[in-house]
Order: structure tokens, then sequence, then C-alpha cells
């Protein structure tokens, strides 16, 4: 999409922010925006946004963000930098062949497993079906802390678990190595939850994605533009919100979670074309703001299958190729209920067959290789030219689950499908014990936050 038709989409969405307006079921931020320069609306609740309130907070909202690792290092996240990769928020994992509800106890295996995978940058909170549910993000972000060392975008279930989650920052380091964020729950509508964790959250520097999520033909005009426009109102209203704040708060652009309504069958869609399409806008809204930009690439098959194959592996090419900054959904199966060890292992795989061919071709002097090919001569071999060795590693892809042999060694080893062998792998990944993450006082003094916590419960 280019930078004209993202200009459109921005324009529709400052209408629809005068008139009529979003709902903010929070009347201390009401009152906030009010002092700010917004406007009542028609309706209880309801606040317009006048655009020079938007375009100011828009201009205080950092165009790069940082995500932290455990130690303080990471990786910068901009309009402009390699896309970076997370697993999938979910309730569900299938695991070795069985599906089923999600425990502490995968929430430590999983992050073991992405903190050896490459090509996935951050580890997303599950729901835990095997703790108190006002705790489950409490819980959550202590278990991934200990078990992998990359970025952690966690689920929060109450505003005072955010209060928690804010402790436990300070234990680790005074940088985001982890991260919130919330959904408008629309059309145009941002729930006293949602407002209440961005507050409570907010002054701490601690980095927040906003999520517009409309439901073409449902929570947002049929049309993806309309949709678009809808969802990207909602998200201006999110990033003005956070900004009044905490100005200068580092924020990422979230339009890439907007799905379509499948009439058919009244399931949201999330593995189809328009998806990937709304990935696309994403980016070019992202572009627009100069704000770092996010989606996701899902399936709405239950298994690895070729279903699965086809949905993601052109999600993650489309999205890439839109150079949207961050993606969600490694391991993803089922619409985003489902989380797969294997399925992890493959969408890496995948993201790095895509990488490869989005870099494309160099041509230079060294590439097109003349002289190497007048010293081999006619009907010669490149096999021992050190320029082979020189270029052959970085020149392919190199993967690491794909299969490349003959029958005979696929029938040795059991004539094992890519789903098998990727179960397999995981499970021998998850298997592994890791460096340990935190200090022995880090650890200690994070789990005593945890239970005092679960102790007013």
């Amino acid at each position: 999409m280019d930078q004209n038709t993202a200009a459109q989409i921005s324009e529709a969405s400052l209408e629809l922010l005068m008139d009529p307006g979003v709902r903010i079921e929070h009347d201390g931020l009401i009152a906030k925006l009010l002092d700010a320069g917004a406007r009542l609306g028609h309706d209880a609740q309801v606040v317009r946004f006048p655009p020079e309130l938007v375009k100011d907070c828009l201009a205080r909202t950092p165009s790069e963000v940082f995500l932290a690792d455990r130690d303080g290092s990471g990786k910068m996240l901009s309009v402009t930098n390699e896309t970076q990769n997370w697993t999938n928020p979910g309730m569900y994992i299938f695991r070795d062949g069985v599906h089923r509800t999600f425990t502490s106890k995968d929430l430590a295996d999983v992050s073991r497993l992405v903190d050896q995978v490459p090509n996935i940058d951050g580890m997303f909170g599950m729901a835990l079906s095997d703790v108190p549910t006002n705790a489950q993000d409490v819980i959550g972000l202590r278990t991934m802390a200990e078990n992998t060392s990359k970025h952690i975008r966690v689920l929060s279930f109450t505003a005072e678990g955010a209060d928690v989650l804010c402790r436990m920052k300070d234990v680790v380091g005074d940088y985001s190595w982890f991260s919130v964020g919330f959904t408008a729950h629309g059309p145009l509508r941002w729930t006293y939850l949602a407002l209440e964790i961005f507050a409570r959250t907010a002054g701490k520097g601690l980095l927040t994605t906003i999520n517009g999520e409309p439901m073409a033909g449902a929570s947002g005009p049929t049309t993806l533009a309309g949709s678009a426009a809808v969802g990207n109102a909602e998200i201006l209203a999110g990033l003005v919100i956070n900004q009044l704040l905490e100005p200068g708060r580092p924020c990422i652009y979230n339009l890439g979670l907007a799905h379509i309504f499948d009439m058919k069958t009244s399931i949201a869609v999330t593995g189809a074309p328009e998806n990937h399409l709304f990935a696309d806008i994403s980016a070019a809204m992202g572009r627009y703001y100069n704000i770092p930009s996010c989606s996701w690439v899902s399936t709405e098959s239950m298994s690895m299958d070729s279903q699965t194959g086809m949905e993601k592996s052109i999600g993650y090419f489309t999205h890439l190729q839109s150079g949207v900054s961050l993606i969600w959904g490694a391991g993803q199966l089922e619409s985003e209920l489902t989380i797969s060890p294997a399925q992890i292992l493959i969408d890496s795989e995948a993201i790095s067959y895509a990488r490869r061919y989005l870099r494309g071709v160099t041509v230079n002097a060294e590439t097109l290789a003349v002289d190497v090919t007048r010293s081999v001569g006619i009907a010669g071999h490149f096999l021992g030219e050190p320029h082979t060795m020189k270029h052959f590693r970085s020149e392919f892809f190199q993967p690491s689950l794909l299969f490349r042999k003959n029958r005979d060694n696929w029938d040795k080893r059991g004539s094992k499908l890519l789903a098998q062998v990727a179960e397999e792998k995981a499970e021998a990944l998850m298997a592994n014990d890791v460096p340990a993450k935190l200090t022995a006082e880090q650890q200690a003094e994070l789990r005593k936050i945890e239970n005092d916590y679960l102790a007013t419960l």
C-alpha cells in the first residue's frame, strides 16, 4: 500500500474520531482527555478526538522502540529495521498429537524451546488452566522469565495484576524486558480494563502494543478499507491516551490483528488472504505515522497439516514482504486459540525460507564470477573452487527441518512427515537444560512477589 492510500485511511479515521468519537469507559481518563482538548460526544462516555490532539500525540510517540532481552540486550524495532517475530497467545496446546488446555509446565517448556530457536525474538504469555485466573499474568511472567532470555509479552488479566507486573519489572532491570498491550473492543470502544491497565503500567517506560481488531462484516464494515479506518481510529485513540499518560511512551501500532467474519460459518477468519492485506495496511500505516507496526500470521487449521503449511507460509512471505515491524504467530494454530511446539520450529523454517527469497540476488563482479567460470572452463565443475566454499552457505538457503535427501534415506528414517520430525525435535529441545536466565536473588524476589500476591486472592 502506498502512502497516498494510507493518508486516505488516516483522514477517514480522523473523521470518525470527531464524529461519532470513541467510547472511553474510564471516567478518570475522560477527564484527562478533556483537559487535553478532547470534547464530549453525544452519548455517555463518548469522547471526540480533535485532529490537532491526535497529531500532537503522534508526534510524541517514538519512532523506534527497544525490545529488551533479560540482560538488557535486544533489538531495535522500527519501520525500517528487520522484522521481528513472536509466538502467539492462546488457551490450548497441541503437543505430541494431543490437544488440551495449556498449563504452567507447558509455558516453562515452550519458553525453553523458544530460547533455543532462531528467528523467534519473543515469547507471548498464555492462559494457564492450572493457576488462579487472577494470577495468570503474574505467574506467567515469572515462569517465562525463568526459562527464556528473550523478550516477553505478557497477557494482562486484571488491573491489580498489572501493578504486580510493574513491581516485578524492577527486580530484573530498569528497561522494558517485557511489554504489555491491549485490544480495543470495537467498533470504536475502549473498555475499562484495557484503559486501567494502560494507566497502571504508565510512567515506567514499559513498551505497549495498541491493537485495533475490527472484524470485517461484524465489528467493522465488510470492505477492508472501511474496517481499516475503524481499526485505525481505535488505535489512534489508544495512542493519544497512552501519550497523555506517559509522554514519549514506546508504542507498537497493531492493525494486523484485524480479520474477517466468514458469512457461511460465522467464524472469525485469521488465515485468509484478507488477513495478509490487513497486515500490509498495518505496515503502511506504521510507515505513515513513523511508528513500529505489528501483524499476526495465523491459520484456522487444527494441526500441522497442508492447510497450515499453505496459510502460514504465504502469511510469513506476505507479511515480511509488506515490511511490518513485528509478527505474532510462531506456533499458532486454530485461529490463535492453540500453540504447537512443533509448529514453532516449522514457522521458524518458513521465516528463514521467506527471508532468503526476499533478500533477492546480489549482482556485482564477485557474484557474477566471470573469472571463476573462465578458470573452470567448458565442461568443468565448481565443487572444488574457493569461490564455492566462500559463498554457498550465504547464497543457499540452509534448512534445518525440510527433507533434502533421496527416498532411501527417507524410508530408513521411518518415512516421517515434516510434522513428525518437528514434533520429535521440539520435544528434545524442551527437555534440554538451558542456562539460568535470572540470578538466584532475582528468582527469589520474583517468587516472593508472586506468593505475596497469591496470598491476597
